[in-house]
């Protein structure tokens, strides 16, 4: 026996279809249209900073905003600032944008007692130099004039620097370079403090000891010590100093191959210190 299923689709189809939420295109149409709007105003605003922050720079560039007003040096102690700014060449008043930096440095770094030397631009208006200068450890009577010398015993007598910052000591009677540029070499590995300590270096050869020198300090001691191993030697002052009761026990401190005081008389005091006199005028 065959049985016919009978089937409504038509109303079948139309309440499935009722079950669905349906909307039509022309519903969408206006959310559409308010999305495409936002996005279209979000990249008008976009081109529209764009266009007027390239007209702020150009403004910017082209007027006396951009001029250079202030150039600052730092890192010197010897060069005076405003020798540092006339070497390198930048100017007041030009672009800050039109500043070589490569040239400027090469033009610092001329000159002798300029190691390294940095540019850089601090906007909007401001030129910032940076020195590095060459580490001087003495200076040097010649033609009457104090001569300063670096910590590789060269010589500052090519410019117009004829002085130099700092309790840096009189270097006196050194007449042979090579005593001289050891000397300074030895200084050059001597701690700031105490080189600083040291007012006046005379050379002071013998038959027996061509290193021999003679040290008048800025505490009142005198010390007698050698060229050879100099910068070792007087890492041990301080402590020497410390033991001792006071600079009025005038006397001589031996740093060389041994270390001990020598106190000494008065009449011999009174010779050195007319020694000392004579050597410094």
């Amino acid at each position: 026996m065959i049985m016919v299923l009978e089937f409504d689709y038509e109303n079948k189809g139309r309440n499935w279809m009722g079950k669905k939420n349906v909307v039509s295109i022309e519903d969408r149409i206006p959310t559409l249209k308010q999305e495409r709007k936002k996005k279209a105003n979000r990249r008008l605003i976009f081109y529209l900073s764009l266009f007027f922050i390239l007209i702020a720079v150009i403004v910017y560039l082209q007027s006396p905003l951009s001029d250079i007003k202030t150039i600052n040096a730092s890192g010197n102690s010897i060069v005076e600032e405003s020798k540092v700014i006339d070497i390198s060449g930048i100017q007041t008043g030009t672009n800050i944008w039109t500043v070589d930096k490569t040239d400027a440095r090469e033009k610092l770094q001329e000159n002798p007692v300029i190691q390294e030397a940095e540019v850089n631009r601090d906007l909007p208006w401001t030129v910032d130099i940076k020195v590095t200068e060459v580490n001087f450890v003495g200076s040097v009577k010649r033609d009457n004039e104090q001569i300063p010398i670096s910590g590789n015993g060269k010589l500052l007598q090519d410019t117009d620097q004829t002085s130099i910052g700092g309790n840096v000591p009189f270097l006196i009677d050194f007449t042979e370079e090579d005593h001289l540029q050891q000397m300074a070499k030895e200084l050059g590995e001597l701690p700031a403090a105490i080189l600083n300590l040291i007012s006046e270096i005379h050379w002071q050869p013998t038959d027996n000891n061509q290193d021999k020198i003679t040290l008048f300090m800025n505490d009142g001691y005198t010390v007698d010590s050698t060229i050879r191993h100099f910068a070792d030697n007087m890492r041990v002052y301080p402590s020497i100093v410390q033991q001792l009761e006071s600079a009025s026990d005038e006397g001589i401190i031996h740093i060389g191959e041994g270390v001990y005081f020598e106190k000494f008389d008065s009449e011999h005091n009174a010779e050195i210190s007319d020694n000392n006199s004579d050597n410094s005028t």
